[in-house]
Order: structure tokens, then C-alpha cells, then sequence
């Protein structure tokens, strides 16, 4: 079984800095692109920011471009994302997830893409 776990969120205040982490563990003998989502109340799940296997080639929505930075471990099986100059409008519930794939420097924006989702961890920035 995998299991992703996130940690890392909080309440802070706009313009301030969080670094939220994603570990993975289990069975997971395959590579896997990796992603970060978020979830306002009211909202769709939206890709935040994705990753690829070899940690090489990512992606972010634009309305976190210049602000947020994913990362993956060496050891690929933790991926991080640091988000600074927060703003009201970041807070939601973020997600890490997993895509099992064979290509080392693909990253996926699509939920469907995604085989293994965490349970979340809240972020609130007050304004």
C-alpha cells in the first residue's frame, strides 16, 4: 500500500513563507511524476505545481509563478513546495499526489493522471 503524507501547512500572514513536504512510502517499485493541488472551498482541485521523476522539468499555474517552487528530494520519494509571498487567495487545502509513468521527464496537470493522492494539509493566509 502508499501512502503519501503532507505536512507543512498553517495559518500565516500575506506576504509570508511556507514550505509544505510530501513523503512517500510503501510498495512503490515504479517512477512516478509528482504534483502538488489545491482546494478552495467552492472550488475545483487545481495543479498548483507538478514535477517529474528526474526532478529536471516542472510546471506552475500562473497564478503562483515566481512564488512557488517544487522540489524533490535525492532520493525522489519526498517532493516539496515552497510558497513565499502568500496571499489570501492561496488558501485552500493542499494535496501532493503521484503518477505512476515510465517517462523520467514528464510532469501531469490532469487529476486523472494522478494514481495516488495524500490527505491533505490546510494552508490559510489572513490578509
Amino acid at each position: 500500500q502508499v501512502q503519501l503524507v503532507e505536512s507543512g501547512g498553517g495559518l500565516v500572514q500575506a506576504g509570508g513563507s511556507l514550505t509544505l513536504s510530501c513523503a512517500a512510502s510503501g510498495r512503490l517499485f515504479r517512477t512516478y511524476a509528482m504534483g502538488w493541488f489545491r482546494q478552495a472551498p467552492g472550488k475545483e482541485r487545481e495543479c498548483v505545481a507538478a514535477i517529474s521523476w528526474s526532478g529536471r522539468t516542472s510546471y506552475y499555474t500562473d497564478s503562483v509563478k515566481g512564488r512557488f517552487t517544487v522540489s524533490r528530494g535525492d532520493a525522489k520519494d519526498t517532493m516539496y513546495l515552497q510558497m513565499n509571498s502568500l496571499k489570501p487567495e492561496d488558501t485552500a487545502v493542499y494535496y501532493c499526489a503521484a503518477a505512476l509513468t515510465s517517462e523520467l521527464s514528464s510532469w501531469y496537470v490532469g487529476r486523472e493522471s494522478y494514481d495516488y493522492w495524500g490527505q491533505g494539509t490546510q494552508v490559510t493566509v489572513s490578509s
